[in-house]
């Protein structure tokens, strides 16, 4: 079950830490991947670590999302370089955190370029290819933050929000061509930059949990690979919450 063999995979934001998990999830279904992400030499090393632990023949794919030339250019690189694309997944995202009063407008603005702008640039233009294949998975990452809000991340929920929206508008245009589109969004998962925080911090995060913890970045690279795989066809337009419970949406 979810066997992804010879199906192919964008994925942004590729080196990061949920990237990275959402990355290796797919290579181990047997997908292959382009990773893509500003980081030439990150994107170069995790491809070579796929390439050893997977041996798929993942290539890297560098794109800077504030740059429409290299978004519009991306998908087209992505179907040169692997022949097809079925499975594009939006994870990378940026966050320039402020409250309202004092949020700059470049602060506005580059979140939304990158976290929903982009994310729109790479879904339209992946349309093309998957409904000529007559098949294709669109898997977007949000957050709990845009169904619940947070201070200081105005900009942050209006984007993530804004892909929840946009990904139902979009899975209703596609639904005809065997092309699904779909959300997860991720509550507080445990990455290099949580491992960080101080110890009472950590445990105020884990009081606002249910299960007492954090999620795994593998927890995030399951629900993809689930909602990338053949068997969820009948699931559109439809967001996965992975947050331990945090927020219980109906």
């Amino acid at each position: 079950m979810f066997d992804l063999s010879g199906m192919t995979a964008l994925v942004t934001g590729a080196s990061g830490g949920i990237g990275s998990s959402i990355a290796r999830a797919l290579a181990a279904q047997g997908a292959r991947l382009a990773l893509s992400g500003s980081n030439a030499a990150k994107l170069r090393a995790f491809r070579d670590e796929l390439n050893s632990e997977f041996g798929h023949d993942h290539v890297e794919i560098t794109c800077d999302l504030s740059n429409t030339t290299q978004v519009e250019e991306l998908v087209p690189a992505t179907v040169d370089t692997l022949g097809q694309i079925d499975i594009l997944v939006n994870n990378a995202g940026i966050t320039r955190d402020n409250l309202a009063m004092r949020m700059k407008d470049e602060e506005w603005e580059q979140v939304i370029r990158i976290n929903l702008e982009a994310a729109f640039r790479l879904m339209r233009a992946a349309a093309r290819p998957m409904m000529k294949a007559r098949f294709g998975r669109i898997v977007t990452i949000t957050s709990v933050v845009g169904t619940t809000g947070n201070p200081g991340q105005m900009n942050y929920a209006a984007a993530k929000g804004g892909l929840t929206a946009m990904t139902k508008a979009y899975a209703q245009e596609v639904a005809s061509r065997g092309i699904t589109a779909n959300c997860v969004a991720p509550g507080f998962i445990r990455t290099a930059m949580t491992d960080v925080l101080p110890d009472a911090q950590k445990d105020a995060l884990n009081a606002k949990i249910p299960m007492g913890r954090m999620g795994e970045g593998g927890d995030i690279g399951a629900a993809v690979a689930y909602l990338a795989s053949r068997e969820a066809g009948y699931v559109t337009g439809q967001t996965l919450h992975v947050n331990g419970g945090m927020a219980m949406m109906g």
